[in-house]
């Protein structure tokens, strides 16, 4: 049993709020799982700049000098410190070096996500313990996930933690179980994917990713995970520009959605909602087994 969250806003006015509506939604879904935590941010593209949120279990080692000596390496960097974690600011075009940089020069750190628009905090520990050690209430932005979580299928660690990244710009939350996420992955090793855990979520993620990567939107990808992945699921899943859900067809998983003018939310149940303005004249229903939801702010605008 795990507790997932997400919210994609349509009024550019509710942007400076949501890491603290975030934040309420996740916290209030503490007792569906108290292992670890995390949220994902979306917002802040400007078309030139990508940041690549990074963590360390020894950060005053890891983090002091890395700027200089990512400059050395020839990536220049502005590097905003949050705990455990930091976010590096990059030129967009030196995204596909800094993963080779990093590895050489600070192995020991660990990549939670990078793209022009996310930024990834992850913990061991209460939500409202990773809220605050990452300062989220304070993040605005454009639209976001979290999850809170039980641990059923691999070890309660940073990296077993959600949400799992494994393309640019792209993350996803599950609640549920995968059966052949052991075979899927050994297929997608053999297409070129990497993993960093044995964790049943992260090889949904790469999959939405591999399918992505073949030209397809997020709605076509979340479509043929209802035909490629076995099990129970819930998805929630975040990209640059937009938010998509998908239940497996028995939606044994709890899920709930609201919308108004002002925004799309999901919670595991409705309590996470409860709290949203304007919750009360929202329209509000359960997705139905085996259907893709998701919103797209380009295709909206």
């Amino acid at each position: 049993m795990c507790g997932i969250v997400g919210l994609f806003l349509k009024d550019k006015a509710l942007e400076p709020r949501l890491g603290d509506l975030l934040s309420d939604m996740l916290i209030t879904m503490t007792d569906r799982g108290p292992d670890s935590a995390g949220i994902a941010i979306y917002g802040g593209v400007d078309g030139k700049t990508a940041k690549v949120t990074i963590q360390s279990a020894d950060p005053e080692s890891d983090f002091t000098g890395l700027a200089e000596d990512l400059a050395k390496a020839g990536i220049d960097s502005e590097i905003e410190l949050k705990s455990t974690h930091a976010v590096i600011s990059i030129a967009a075009s030196k995204l596909p070096e800094i993963r080779a940089a990093l590895a050489e020069i600070r192995p020991n750190v660990r990549i939670m996500g990078s793209g022009e628009s996310v930024e990834i905090f992850k913990e061991v520990g209460l939500p409202k313990d990773v809220v605050q050690r990452f300062g989220v209430r304070a993040m605005g932005g454009t639209h976001g996930i979290g999850h809170t979580r039980m641990a059923t299928e691999s070890a309660v660690t940073t990296l077993g933690a959600h949400p799992f990244s494994t393309g640019a710009d792209q993350c996803l939350v599950h609640n549920g179980s995968l059966s052949n996420h052991n075979n899927l992955r050994r297929e997608l090793i053999r297409e070129g994917m990497a993993f960093e855990t044995q964790n049943d979520s992260e090889v949904a993620a790469a999959y939405l990713t591999a399918e992505m990567a073949k030209g397809k939107d997020l709605g076509q990808a979340l479509t043929g995970a209802l035909d490629d992945l076995d099990g129970f699921f819930t998805f929630v899943v975040g990209t640059k520009t937009g938010f998509g859900v998908v239940r497996d067809p028995i939606a044994c998983k709890p899920a709930v959605m609201a919308e108004t003018d002002q925004y799309v939310a999901f919670g595991s149940e409705y309590r996470a909602l409860v709290n949203l303005p304007g919750i009360e004249t929202a329209r509000v229903w359960e997705p139905e087994p085996a259907t893709v939801y998701f919103w797209d702010h380009e295709k909206a605008a």
